[in-house]
């Protein structure tokens, strides 16, 4: 039991039965010394609040993952600390989410786009071949320009086939400030995430029910639906790429 619920327990014992300090401990086997002690320790208020912040918005890192973004922030603490900060906190019993609601951050409105380069969006849309074999498009949006950056189709989409598509755009055009996703597999895992921190890249997450957080993509995989896949017979991956 934690030194603090002791000494709530014994002051509990003391009020409701009007008993001393001695007796309560007595009663409870609590010593004396550790009902009396405070601690001197610096109690790290802006290290927990930032802690929690980070936890909120990325609700499937655990006490690791969430070191790494403190350090990458400048915060000089070991994972030792972080990790006890982390118990305090409650944080690893945060409740699992389903699937689609892994990351997000807490939004108060962005501001205006002020020149191509500076926000893409990024997302997928899934078609299938004239047998029925699906696969899937990788489609990223600038948000300034509108213009399409990217259309790769492909059976299916790892991580790190992602990096590599976000990686010959940024040879070609130039890295962006920022990166719209949604929480899927491939954009809530490390690997992205990485990529960003060392391209200097910030991920921003659209939160759970909000395809508006992304609307420029939404608005995007639409028109490209009803105009090219919805009018379309691809015969292979090959015809698709063509298209």
């Amino acid at each position: 039991m934690r030194p603090a619920v002791r000494r709530e327990v014994a002051g509990h014992l003391q009020v409701t039965y009007g008993i001393s300090e001695w007796r309560a401990c007595q009663a409870t086997g609590f010593g004396r010394s550790s009902q009396r002690y405070r601690t001197r320790s610096d109690p790290q208020v802006a290290l927990r609040m930032r802690l929690k912040e980070l936890a909120a918005t990325r609700v499937r890192y655990g006490y690791r993952r969430l070191h790494v973004l403190l350090r990458r922030e400048g915060w000089i603490v070991n994972h030792k600390r972080t990790y006890r900060l982390y118990r305090d906190e409650g944080l690893s019993i945060r409740p699992k989410l389903p699937k689609r609601k892994r990351a997000w951050r807490y939004r108060q409105g962005w501001s205006a786009i002020s020149g191509p380069n500076e926000v893409w969006a990024m997302d997928f849309v899934s078609d299938g071949l004239f047998d029925g074999r699906p696969f899937r498009i990788l489609t990223v949006v600038d948000c300034h320009t509108r213009q399409a950056l990217s259309l790769t189709p492909r059976a299916t989409f790892r991580a790190f086939q992602v990096v590599e598509v976000l990686d010959a755009l940024i040879r070609l055009r130039g890295r962006s400030k920022s990166l719209r996703v949604d929480n899927g597999l491939e954009c809530a895992g490390r690997m992205l995430d990485q990529w960003a921190d060392l391209n200097g890249v910030e991920i921003d997450f659209s939160r759970p029910g909000k395809p508006t957080d992304n609307a420029y993509i939404e608005a995007f995989n639409g028109r490209l639906r009803a105009e090219c896949l919805n009018a379309s017979w691809f015969l292979s991956l090959a015809d698709a790429r063509a298209h």
